[in-house]
């Protein structure tokens, strides 16, 4: 059989750049957040150990556990670790019932340095205990009386300047062995997580709130996979990885993936498109319908 001709070869490597190009789903930003390694904003992106977690939708980054999909509020990378805003967190301006927190196991996330205020449990917190040893750190008291100053408290069935033996400062905080902060447990109704006082100790209102988490390194946690995700990053690609094998991918603005990074990353496709115009500004219908068109007039010589 003789070989397919030029226009055919022509209109089938076009279709697949633009395939190839549309379906990419890895970004180096997901709203207002920069998402390097060990993060990815889909399928592909970044580790694969943190792909089922962490995810971009809709321009937000979120974290999904057994207990929920958290919006991601921040990342260092210097320190490894993120803020999420659970969605039914308490905060000075917002009080509400919340739910159990949880993190899975086998995820890579643990617990941060967050502080929680237990709020609106059962008198008195000084007896609360977990396997018989005390939750609640009395030092710190007076956060309690600053964040029962809040008006919102009231939505929580509480007075304003309600006693603060209904509150209970957690801290050092801990998940129980399903990996949740158990408030009917605890006979809580609420918690209000803080990230950073922000030179305020005493102002709830000044508060940044949120649930901060530490995270370990991905499935490419060794010298040699780091500094190929480096090298990748600095030359403008973006870290991925390939299924089923996971082996490391570097994914280029050019629409091709290199085992590597993106310097010199030749496009074949480019001296096609000088020909032909940009595959990206030619609708799908007519790509398909011209490939069709080649492939009758083969097939009919």
């Amino acid at each position: 059989m003789d070989s397919l001709p030029l226009p055919f070869v022509i209109l089938l490597i076009t279709l697949l750049h633009t395939s190839s190009a549309s379906d990419s789903a890895c970004r180096s930003t997901c709203g207002s957040l920069r998402v390097n390694y060990p993060f990815g904003t889909g399928y592909g992106c970044g580790s694969p150990r943190f792909q089922p977690y962490v995810t971009c939708n809709s321009d937000q980054l979120l974290l999904t556990t057994h207990t929920g999909s958290y919006p991601i509020t921040s990342i260092s990378y210097k320190d490894l670790t993120l803020t999420i805003n659970p969605p039914y967190m308490s905060t000075c301006s917002s009080m509400q019932q919340s739910p159990n927190l949880g993190l899975d196991w086998a995820s890579p996330f643990q617990l941060g340095p967050s502080i929680f205020l237990l709020l609106s449990c059962t008198p008195p917190t000084s007896s609360l205990t977990i396997k018989g040893s005390p939750v609640c750190d009395t030092s710190s008291s007076h956060l309690c009386a600053s964040i029962y100053t809040c008006p919102s408290v009231v939505s929580l069935g509480l007075p304003l300047f309600s006693p603060t033996n209904t509150c209970c400062v957690y801290s050092p905080a801990n998940f129980n062995s399903k990996g949740e902060l158990d408030l009917r447990a605890m006979k809580c109704l609420g918690y209000a997580p803080i990230a950073s006082f922000q030179d305020s100790p005493t102002d709830p209102s000044k508060w940044k709130y949120g649930v901060t988490l530490k995270y370990t390194n991905g499935a490419f946690d060794d010298y040699y996979m780091n500094n190929k995700c480096n090298t990748c990053e600095d030359s403008g690609g973006i870290c991925g990885y390939s299924p089923p094998s996971n082996s490391f991918v570097c994914a280029c603005n050019n629409g091709f993936n290199t085992s590597t990074d993106c310097y010199n990353n030749y496009n074949p496709i480019q001296d096609y498109e000088d020909l032909i115009g940009s595959s990206t500004s030619l609708p799908t219908w007519k790509i398909w319908l011209g490939l069709l068109a080649s492939l009758v007039l083969y097939l009919a010589v």
